[in-house]
């Protein structure tokens, strides 16, 4: 069933087909039917007639303004149902995007244990752990056998967010060991779970950045990661599918500013025509005042290029090529940086690589452009012998450049993305033309 097909059900009022077709479906893809209909009514309309057992979980996927226009178009009495059978991050995500009078409501209005959670996660700062972990996890204690550690997930396993990892505590809830549930139903039901629980614990505080959880869940191919507090106590659990989210949102963020674009948490469908034009002028005005420089280099050789008009034609390759090497070695080097494969310790050997590669294509390049002008512009070969030089050396300051800026802006504390190609290019542009007409007044004799 499409979207217009179940709008086309509802206009018909056959609210039990529609019931009945998307109660069998999966909720995501429910999720995907509402947030394709643009019109809010259609949408709240859609939604009143999800079954109550899965109204919850389907809205748990939908987008962050999807939610929002669904939870302020429906009763004090459905949104408190909606809250309470969800799970607690997932509440919290809701409440940090609501306005505050609206919050107030909706807590005031939910289960005492459900707000004493959202207001749990609601203390951690954006962006760390404790702020996208979820308080919904099994504990045991070491005492348990496996017996009745079986028991307790049968009795309360139904309302957390997963039970195929089981958190061991002691009597302080210190983390002692961790324990999946595979194990529990491999073993004895009379063998005691501190006996063969795995005591080598990995965790992370409720402080870490949510980025650094990623990178440790992706290196110790985790599907949970639980999270302390600073006495080492277990408050909660980071789950994968927070964790994709997070891996998508930060490469969304580094692309755009990659792409010198200021970062926006919204899709581009979503996104206006003036929040667009926000996130993007910034950005281009710096990047076309310093592009000032390029035309201060020209004008000052203008008498070079006044005697020599052929050096003209070369200038808008020469920039290019040398922009794009820059680019080339700046996004490999971002994208180890991001994965902890490159420290800034590494940084000569990354330079002395990017060298040695430089000149390899810079000498390909030259021998492939030598060819071209010889043949097809038909120039002196002392212009060609300009050109060719300025590639090789250019191609090499290109990628040292590239390679190093976002090592530094690292080490200084900025995102290296922000020293991805536009900044780059800029740069680049400015040596190749200062190279470009250093050789050219050199062997022109000008």
């Amino acid at each position: 069933m499409t979207t217009e097909e179940v709008l086309s059900l509802i206009q018909e009022k056959q609210y039990s087909a529609v019931r009945t077709e998307l109660s069998e479906w999966n909720e995501a893809d429910i999720a995907q039917i509402l947030e394709e209909i643009e019109d809010v009514q259609q949408q709240v309309k859609v939604f009143r007639i999800l079954p109550k057992s899965i109204a919850a979980d389907v809205f748990a996927y939908l987008p962050i303004e999807v939610e929002q226009s669904i939870i302020t178009s429906i009763t004090d009495k459905e949104a408190t149902n909606i809250i309470d059978n969800l799970m607690a991050d997932d509440a919290a995500d809701l409440m940090e995007e609501m306005p505050a009078g609206v919050v107030k409501k909706l807590l005031a209005n939910v289960s005492s244990e459900q707000r004493r959670d959202i207001n749990h996660l609601l203390r951690y700062p954006d962006d760390s752990a404790g702020s996208i972990m979820t308080v919904e996890f099994v504990d045991l204690k070491a005492s348990l056998t496996v017996g009745q550690a079986i028991e307790r997930i049968r009795r309360t396993g139904v309302d957390k967010e997963t039970i195929n990892i089981a958190y061991v505590l002691d009597k302080e809830r210190h983390l002692i060991g961790t324990v999946a549930l595979r194990y529990l139903l491999l073993h004895n039901e009379d063998e005691i779970i501190g006996d063969f629980m795995n005591d080598n614990i990995i965790s992370v505080n409720t402080l870490t950045d949510q980025e650094e959880v990623a990178k440790l869940m992706s290196k110790y191919d985790f599907t949970t990661m639980p999270v302390v507090d600073n006495e080492d106590r277990l408050v909660g659990i980071v789950t994968v599918d927070d964790i994709i989210d997070i891996m998508t949102e930060e490469a969304t963020e580094d692309i755009e500013k990659m792409a010198a674009i200021v970062p926006t948490d919204k899709p581009y469908s979503r996104t206006t025509v003036f929040e667009t034009w926000k996130k993007r002028i910034p950005w281009l005005l710096l990047l076309m005042i310093s592009a000032t420089v390029t035309g201060k280099i020209i004008t000052h050789y203008e008498n070079a290029l006044g005697t020599y008009v052929v050096l003209t034609s070369f200038i808008p390759m020469l920039m290019d090529t040398g922009g794009n090497a820059g680019g080339q070695a700046s996004v490999t080097i971002i994208r180890g940086l991001s994965l902890n494969e490159i420290e800034f310790s590494d940084i000569f050997k990354v330079i002395w690589k990017e060298i040695r590669v430089a000149v390899l294509c810079g000498i390909t390049l030259a021998a492939a452009n030598f060819v071209k002008i010889m043949i097809i512009d038909n120039v002196g070969i002392t212009v060609a012998l300009i050109v060719c030089l300025t590639l090789v050396v250019s191609v090499i300051f290109a990628k040292v450049v590239g390679c190093s800026l976002p090592m530094f802006a690292q080490k200084l504390g900025f995102d290296p993305a922000v020293m991805a190609s536009p900044f780059i290019t800029t740069i680049v542009d400015a040596l190749s033309l200062m190279i470009y007409f250093a050789i050219a007044t050199k062997l022109l004799n000008i």
